[in-house]
């Protein structure tokens, strides 16, 4: 991606605003912080106040932003958002057109993609997946070995765990 590409989506940057990451050529917004040992594509970005810590990978056009924390060996790809206070930690995977925000937390070896939402103070992880339009929100955890998938909703203080598979 060129200054000039990333330039449609924000209009106001600039080469002393921005700079492409040493690993992987994705663009940064100097305010925020990726890891020399991160890496983030080239068609990726990482702005607002973002960090990109440890061996995490952000990359396809994935958007990494506001206050957000990629640590660990955490992937963030494809079209994925993750944004606010949301934490993305351990070996998770946020991919597709998946989106994590709020104050929602992925971590372990828990995976979200597709079209999922996790947001609110909701949890993932350990190896728990999310996928095709499920939402998880709220203060919902959802652990283990759990699957919410389809156009399913877990919300409020629920819990989904062990080895439990939540669809329509």
């Amino acid at each position: 991606m060129t200054l000039e590409t990333l330039n449609l989506t924000f209009p106001d940057a600039t080469s002393t605003t921005w700079h492409q990451h040493s690993n992987g050529g994705g663009w940064v917004e100097n305010t925020a912080f990726v890891a020399d040992s991160a890496f983030v594509g080239p068609s990726a970005l990482v702005y607002g106040d973002a960090k990109v810590l440890g061996n995490a990978r952000v990359y396809g056009k994935a958007r990494v932003s506001d206050n957000v924390q990629v640590s660990g060996n955490a992937r963030v790809y494809g079209k994925a958002r993750v944004s606010d206070n949301a934490w993305v930690a351990g070996t998770a995977e946020v991919s597709g057109n998946a989106m994590v925000f709020g104050n929602a937390r992925v971590t372990g070896n828990a995976m979200v993609s597709g079209y999922a939402w996790v947001d609110g103070d909701a949890w993932v992880y350990d190896t728990a997946c999310i996928y095709g339009t499920a939402t998880v929100c709220g203060n919902a955890h959802v652990f283990g070995n759990a699957e919410v998938f389809s156009n399913t909703k877990v919300s409020g203080s629920a819990m989904v765990s062990g080895y439990a598979r939540v669809t329509e």
